[in-house]
């Protein structure tokens, strides 16, 4: 229900593909048909695009293409944790890796992961997920009780689909046991602010860079209006043509 940072979320389970030789032909289509994958660094902390080069079976191995600079690069050889994103076929296709290695490949300086176990092929729009820029974010403010008072809490989205957000607590403010709800949420969309009850799907604590520790919140919107839904459609569209502009050098 998400972009591939929360690939390991327990509700994609009946999405995913485990056989082998069923990940290596959706993965092999990727690689012939030229497809763009966004490769999500550190949950999702940085984002580059790459392709796959190749599939070496004998030794399952995926090769990938580098990024365009010794920066981005090294962080992902960095990385601990490589999330995977793209499109075949109208379908999203998300997998992981714990880790990259540095390699050559045809000459060229590629990546190499190991063949993922399972792949998770998604067909339903509202598990499409969308990032949400850092340039310009998108706030969610929510109501939280405390004591008789109505606190608003101020959070920043992470990422957006059709059918909920997941937003930044940075300071860990919102209750986050699973299946509360909070009424009366405002997401401050570009277009105009929408009004939705959200509910808590699921926590993740990331670790930023100066050692600070934030959550995650994955909710699930509660019977949005379909004013709400078609003001988030038409956001998560802009950002899909904003992002695809730019992987294509046209943005």
């Amino acid at each position: 229900m998400t972009l591939a940072s929360e690939y390991e979320n327990d509700d994609l389970n009946p999405f995913r593909v485990r056989s082998r030789r069923e990940v290596i032909a959706l993965l092999r289509s990727i690689g012939e048909r030229n497809q763009l994958v966004r490769m999500l660094i550190n949950h999702g902390q940085d984002t580059i695009v790459t392709s796959i080069l190749n599939i070496d079976e004998k030794n399952d191995i995926v090769l990938l293409d580098c990024a365009p600079t010794a920066i981005m690069n090294q962080r992902v050889l960095d990385s601990e944790n490589l999330s995977f994103e793209t499109v075949l076929e109208n379908i999203r296709i998300l997998f992981n890796s714990p880790a990259a290695e540095s390699c050559v490949y045809e000459g060229l300086p590629a990546f190499m992961i190991p063949l993922p176990v399972n792949v998770v092929r998604l067909q339903r729009r509202e598990f499409y997920r969308v990032p949400t820029p850092f340039t310009n974010p998108v706030h969610c403010t929510i109501p939280v009780k405390n004591d008789d008072q109505v606190i608003p809490v101020v959070t920043t989205l992470h990422n957006i689909s059709g059918g909920g957000i997941s937003i930044v607590d940075e300071k860990k403010l919102i209750d986050t046991t699973q299946g509360r709800i909070y009424e009366k949420c405002r997401i401050d969309l570009p277009g105009g602010p929408v009004t939705v009850d959200l509910q808590i799907r699921n926590l993740l604590e990331v670790t930023l860079t100066n050692g600070k520790v934030i959550n995650r919140v994955g909710c699930a919107f509660v019977d949005p209006s379909n004013g709400t839904l078609g003001a988030v459609q038409k956001y998560i569209t802009k950002l899909e043509r904003d992002q695809n502009a730019k992987a294509t050098g046209l943005g």
